[in-house]
């Protein structure tokens, strides 16, 4: 199937979206030690303030998703955008902990439907084979978010003051709606359920949610994302801190400093998208092109990780991380396709959105507990290297579940087998598994 025309001039918007979407995360960890330091907060306090951005995040991510499947989603973008840059401005004064918390947890119930509403989006646009590259793109849009903006962002920071570090992301935000109002479109592309892909017709578009769910592709997903998203997490809240806190480096070098894991996530991102792609192309399963590409590189990078408190060096513990949290990426690349391969369109939207909403739960226990490891050690460095063993145990383990169980093509088989057994008298092709 041919790409529509326009179909790329989204995919540019949508990378932007999630560009100014990861800005938003990242700017509180970047942030981290004025905002301490003004606000005279304990690292446990701080963990908190990390966290409450996810306390709404997951709920806000299905109850959205519902909607992605029945309305369009370039209005649903819209106004999600609008909610994010709205409620950075009561930063810009002075502020207290009180406030601040209440928008971080505002603008996680923004941001919590953002990256599955706009795979729904842009899956309007793609047909399936060639969908590996535009998810790949948009999760490039995260990674070059970070290492576009915390440079800038440092500057504004260490210049003027955190406050206007927020202001800024705010005018960013309204600036991309006002040209997504005007260009944003919504996709031609219907999908046809997966079962009529087979050669099945007559058979309803839609599955029950339960054989959805309990997929055994989509629980091995949602755990070797959250596994991911665990280590993600901790790179927004907490490395900028531990660059400065523990390695000793200076606010204005840390800016820099915490783009590195961006940088090795983007060009893991970008790599593994087009082998994925060309792996698909070429006829390999997608067990292989999808679910192990995928797998494998998080297994690698969580043991990178566990040596981190083996070495000595501020360098060598930056290199472990950055290598170590950069092979997470391909994850995010891969589970949205596999997902969508059994999954009708119908119920894409919700799909997608359960699934980042039960993973990124890792976001909300992750930097809290990171801060009371820290809070609980005898020095600073200890704490902090104590966080990092269990965040690479969880990475391994969430890569260790994705090669286990995600099977995509057996999911396929097997939900379609299910509608032929309630469709008695329908004529069937099995495709291969």
């Amino acid at each position: 199937m041919e790409t529509p025309k326009g179909a790329w001039t989204v995919a540019a918007m949508l990378f932007l979206y999630m560009l100014v979407n990861f800005a938003d995360k990242a700017v509180v960890g970047l942030a981290a030690v004025p905002i301490m330091k003004e606000m005279g907060l304990s690292p446990k306090d701080y963990g908190a303030l990390a966290s409450s951005f996810f306390l709404l995040f997951s709920v806000s991510a299905i109850a959205v998703g519902f909607v992605a499947n029945r309305k369009p989603t370039r209005w649903i973008i819209l106004i999600l955008a609008l909610a994010w840059a709205l409620v950075q401005f009561p930063m810009i004064g002075t502020v207290g902990f009180t406030t601040l918390l209440v928008c971080r947890v505002l603008l996680g119930m923004g941001e919590g439907p953002a990256a599955s509403v706009a795979l729904h989006a842009i899956y309007k646009w793609f047909p399936d084979e060639k969908r590996t590259i535009p998810t790949a793109i948009l999760s490039q849009g995260a990674a070059v978010g970070v290492i576009v903006a915390l440079p800038l962002l440092n500057l504004i920071i260490v210049d003027f003051s955190w406050h206007w570090a927020f202001g800024a992301l705010g005018i960013v935000g309204l600036c991309w709606a006002a040209v997504w109002f005007f260009v944003g479109a919504e996709g031609p592309i219907e999908d046809k359920p997966p079962i009529q892909e087979q050669g099945v017709e007559a058979l309803s578009d839609r599955v029950p949610y339960a054989r959805l769910l309990f997929a055994p592709t989509f629980i091995g997903s949602v755990l070797a994302c959250f596994g991911a998203y665990w280590a993600l997490s901790l790179g927004l809240t907490w490395f900028t801190p531990f660059v400065v806190k523990a390695l000793g480096y200076s606010q204005a070098s840390a800016g820099w400093i915490s783009t590195l894991p961006w940088v090795m996530g983007a060009v893991t991102v970008m790599l593994a998208g087009w082998m994925s792609q060309r792996l698909v192309a070429r006829g390999v399963p997608t067990r292989i092109s999808r679910a192990v590409l995928g797998s494998v590189p998080m297994i690698v990078g969580g043991l990178l990780v566990l040596l981190v408190p083996m070495v000595s060096g501020s360098a060598l513990k930056i290199a472990l991380l950055v290598i170590g949290g950069g092979l997470t990426g391909p994850i995010y690349v891969v589970c949205a396709p596999m997902l969508a391969e059994f999954t009708p369109i119908a119920q894409r939207g919700a799909v997608i959105a359960i699934f980042g909403a039960i993973y990124t739960l890792a976001g909300v226990a992750a930097p809290y507990l990171n801060g009371s490891m820290i809070e609980g050690a005898a020095t600073v460095l200890e704490g902090y290297q104590r966080g990092y063993m269990v965040s690479g145990s969880i990475q391994i383990a969430g890569g260790i579940a994705g090669l286990l169980l995600m099977w995509p093509a057996a999911d396929r088989v097997r939900i379609m087998r299910h509608r032929i057994a309630a469709a008695p008298g329908v004529a069937v092709r099995l495709g291969r598994a």
